[in-house]
């Protein structure tokens, strides 16, 4: 396939925006058309690329040959795949789905229909980008995500809207997807879910721990890494790399040269999910790899519940 494709975003909130940016910009896409049960917000993100604007789903999918789906994350399943089984290919936003029937239903289908089915976890691009995926399995982990409250993803937990990132990243790191709880804890302030989780996970013989919250007025984001030869520990928003292992950490926030991985993770995995449409290529971050993140997630849910 070498003609450009049309492309489309389903969700005209400020992700979507990002999305539709990255279709806008790309050399192998146009972006044709925005859809939103709220017609005119998707007029209003529509005409500022001079796409179509729709809040009929079907009608907006005959407009498009790929899709991203950036809507709340309650719809992603449903709409992800309705989008397959009219032959179009989804890169659907985390997570997959909320359960991992819909999930397994999702990826079947894009099977059937022979689409390219992506999932948004571009947390791991930057992980490679830094090389922590080339280095043999860490001790232990601790990610820390915590950010400011906002309304965005308030129908669902923490733990899908930002700890899920750090669980793909948790499965990468390892080779494993298994994990075993060792302590949980929760609140729960702004919503009916939790909106801070602190957890304590066994993945094989790596014990990790994960913190995730929408509930802080100075944000953190840093993610730490101990091997039996030091540590590497990344500050993303001081933009810091402290390594103490012999193995170069092989890029720097501060390099004159930053890869697009770094430099823009959501860009890169717009052009490798086109680069895999166009080629008939496995994506980067596969529908499977999706579904181990939620049950992942899964599982975290229940041990709070519990």
């Amino acid at each position: 396939m070498t003609e450009r494709l049309r492309a489309g975003v389903a969700g005209a909130g400020v992700f979507g925006g990002y999305h539709a940016n990255k279709y806008a910009e790309s050399e192998a896409a146009d972006l044709t058309a925005i859809f939103d049960l709220d017609l005119g917000r998707a007029m209003d993100r529509a005409a500022s690329h001079g796409a179509q604007a729709f809040d009929d789903y079907s009608a907006f999918l005959q407009e498009v040959d790929v899709v991203t789906i950036a809507t709340p994350a309650t719809t992603h399943a449903q709409l992800a795949e309705e989008a397959v089984l009219a032959g179009r290919h989804v890169l659907v936003e985390k997570p997959i789905a909320l359960n991992t029937a819909d999930a397994d239903r999702l990826i079947q289908a894009a099977r059937d229909s022979d689409v390219t089915l992506q999932v948004g976890h571009q947390e791991r691009y930057v992980a490679s980008a830094f090389g922590l995926l080339d280095r043999p399995v860490p001790q232990s982990v601790r990610s820390r995500r915590m950010n400011k409250y906002s309304l965005r993803a308030g129908d669902v937990s923490v733990i899908m809207d930002l700890m899920i990132h750090d669980l793909d990243l948790l499965a990468q790191l390892t080779g494993q997807s298994e994990l075993e709880i060792v302590d949980a804890s929760c609140r729960r302030e702004k919503s009916e879910h939790a909106d801070y989780v602190d957890v304590t996970v066994r993945v094989g013989d790596v014990q990790a721990q994960l913190m995730a919250s929408r509930l802080e007025e100075t944000p953190v984001r840093d993610l730490s890494l101990t091997y039996p030869d030091g540590a590497v520990e990344l500050n993303f928003l001081e933009r810091s790399i402290t390594n103490t292992t012999p193995v170069e950490v092989p890029t720097s926030f501060d390099s004159d040269d930053l890869p697009s991985s770094l430099k823009d993770p959501l860009s890169f995995g717009t052009e490798t999910f086109l680069k895999a449409v166009k080629a008939g290529e496995s994506p980067i971050v596969t529908g499977e790899a999706g579904r181990a993140a939620l049950a992942m997630a899964l599982k975290i849910e229940e041990a709070i519940r519990d």
